[in-house]
């Protein structure tokens, strides 16, 4: 009996190993490395933030005059042509530059892997731009025996108050996160250009009144950009961007007439000169700038499965 039940335990015993060894493994699974990030998604809307600075190309205003009156007694209109020759000149000084701020909003979108095309618009408001410019000039009087002649004291101020742009943009990612574009399209800005002109006879003004002149205009002009830049997206839905924009807003041209009255006769007209005052409105920017991308519209990444 003993033998017996020893002979039962050990084939229990057996039994048992032998459903254990037919039981599924239990191992831990194989730890598998992170997937990389997705590369930097160009696609889609975004706002952002710029400051720098800007200067114009054109340091110089023109004015012309042209003899506009003449009487019976003064025949040719001496104090006419006088007054005209006095008024033309070159209002030289230092081209305007300033500090400039303002904001921008667009759209990207990235084709054929590294291509990237979009739109853009942004204004800016400028300050420090204002830069004034003078002359001092003579010119004599004919037919006068004592020698009269004019001399005219002429100065300008002018300024870009505003200026924005709507563009469109191209570049090439030189790396996925590096993009190199060129840029340009429409350009408005606020312009300001107030002149002044001041002549005297030399026979003083017990004899003649000073002669006053000039013009206040001030308006928005429109014309055209081109220009390039780098964008860098250093962070997931953020770039920085380094640009430079040329721009040419045209040409303001404002007229105004110098009259001389005489000594005699109150509000007798002795001569008269019209003026045309030209400025050239064109410059240079340099920016850097924050954008905070929404990706909006931009298609889904792909996530690989494991």
């Amino acid at each position: 009996m003993k033998k017996l039940g020893i002979s039962i335990v050990a084939l229990l015993l057996s039994g048992v190993s032998a459903l254990a060894a037919d039981l599924p493994s239990r191992k831990a699974p194989a730890v598998l490395p992170p997937p990389p990030p997705p590369p930097p998604m160009w696609t889609g809307f975004y706002v952002g933030l710029n400051a720098g600075g800007t200067w114009s190309n054109n340091a110089s205003i023109q004015t012309v005059g042209v003899p506009t009156y003449a009487t019976e007694f003064w025949g040719p209109g001496d104090h006419s042509v006088a007054l005209a020759a006095v008024s033309t000149g070159y209002l030289s000084g230092s081209g305007n530059g300033g500090f400039i701020g303002g904001g921008q909003i667009g759209y990207n979108y990235q084709f054929w892997n590294n291509f990237v095309v979009g739109v853009e618009a942004d204004i800016q408001g400028i300050a420090g731009s204002s830069g004034s410019r003078s002359f001092v000039s003579a010119a004599p009087v004919g037919n006068w025996e004592d020698g009269e002649s004019y001399t005219a004291y002429g100065v300008a101020r002018g300024s870009l108050d505003y200026i924005g742009t709507v563009r469109g943009r191209l570049g090439w990612l030189l790396t996925p996160s590096l993009l190199v574009y060129g840029t340009g399209g429409f350009a408005y800005g606020g312009v300001s250009l107030n002149t002044a002109f001041q002549a005297q006879s030399t026979l003083g003004p017990d004899f003649y009144s000073p002669v006053f002149g000039g013009v206040n205009y001030s308006n928005t002009l429109t014309g055209w950009t081109a220009g390039g830049g780098l964008e860098w997206m250093f962070w997931p839905n953020w770039s920085a961007k380094v640009e430079y924009l040329y721009y040419d807003l045209g040409t303001v041209k404002q007229n105004s007439t110098l009259f001389q009255y005489s000594p005699f006769q109150d509000n007798e007209l002795w001569g008269a000169a019209w003026t045309q005052t030209t400025a050239r409105i064109n410059g240079n920017i340099v920016r850097a700038g924050v954008n905070y991308h929404f990706n909006w519209g931009a298609p889904a990444p792909v996530v690989a499965k494991y």
